[in-house]
């Protein structure tokens, strides 16, 4: 049942990804068992989902300095944002139902084959609808490869507020149509594995709270990942400023 579930999910993608040629063949090389036992540990994505401005790149680099910089042995960690994939591996797609789709179903993609390598891979898309987000995890769920939705929450208002990249005061201003959250739908998660209130928590906590998440879901690591320590530093705050 649960795959009938996932072929069914796949179908409307599948017709966006058909090949153009009959005439290939997929080649098989190093077994990514292998390659996990290399580099101790196997794979996994954690799709980063949440309105413009509530802390996804935020907490999304915090992570990845995390598990890189401050455990006793770095990671192999890749991220993914959103934003810097539209300056090349989506540079061709705009913000409509279907642009972000497919924008979904790349990433998931390549999210899918980093995780097969053995990577820790932060994937921070907006992604505002639910039937894309579950696009993505039936392709690692296919695949064998665990998946964590991560909803980084943010009340409108505080959003809004924080507008880092000015985009609400120019839908304030009328010169952006059909913006997520605003005049356009985010459909936020129903179940995700974690949620995180960027309005009640710093991004060190957010960041030790994924990784005591990772921990529990355990990705074949022989150690556990060390957290961060909180050092005050009120910059690094989610929270928005009084």
């Amino acid at each position: 049942m649960r795959m009938a579930m996932g072929f069914a999910m796949l179908l409307p993608y599948l017709a966006l990804a058909s090949t153009k040629s009959d005439n290939i063949k997929y080649h098989q090389g190093i077994p990514r068992e292998e390659k996990w036992k290399a580099i101790g540990h196997k794979g996994i994505t954690l799709w980063m989902t949440g309105l413009s401005g509530s802390g996804k790149s935020t907490v999304s680099v915090a992570l990845e300095n995390a598990l890189v910089e401050h455990q006793p042995k770095s990671y192999f960690v890749y991220r993914l944002d959103g934003d810097n994939l539209r300056y090349g591996l989506n540079r061709d797609l705009g913000f409509a139902p279907e642009d972000r789709k497919e924008n979904v179903r790349r990433v998931a993609e390549v999210a899918k084959l980093f995780a097969e390598a053995g990577a820790i891979v932060i994937a921070g898309l907006i992604s505002p609808y639910r039937s894309d987000r579950q696009y993505a995890r039936e392709v690692h769920l296919n695949a064998s490869l665990p998946f964590l939705e991560v909803f980084i929450d943010a009340p409108l208002a505080v959003v809004q507020k924080r507008d880092p990249k000015g985009l609400y005061a120019k839908v304030a201003e009328g010169k952006i149509k059909n913006f997520t959250g605003v005049d356009a739908p985010y459909e936020a998660p129903e179940t995700p594995e974690v949620h995180i209130k960027t309005d009640e928590t710093t991004v060190t906590e957010a960041a030790n709270f994924i990784m005591r998440k990772l921990d529990a879901v355990g990705i074949n690591l022989p150690r556990r990942f060390r957290p961060l320590e909180d050092d005050g530093d009120a910059s690094a705050s989610c929270r928005p400023p009084a």
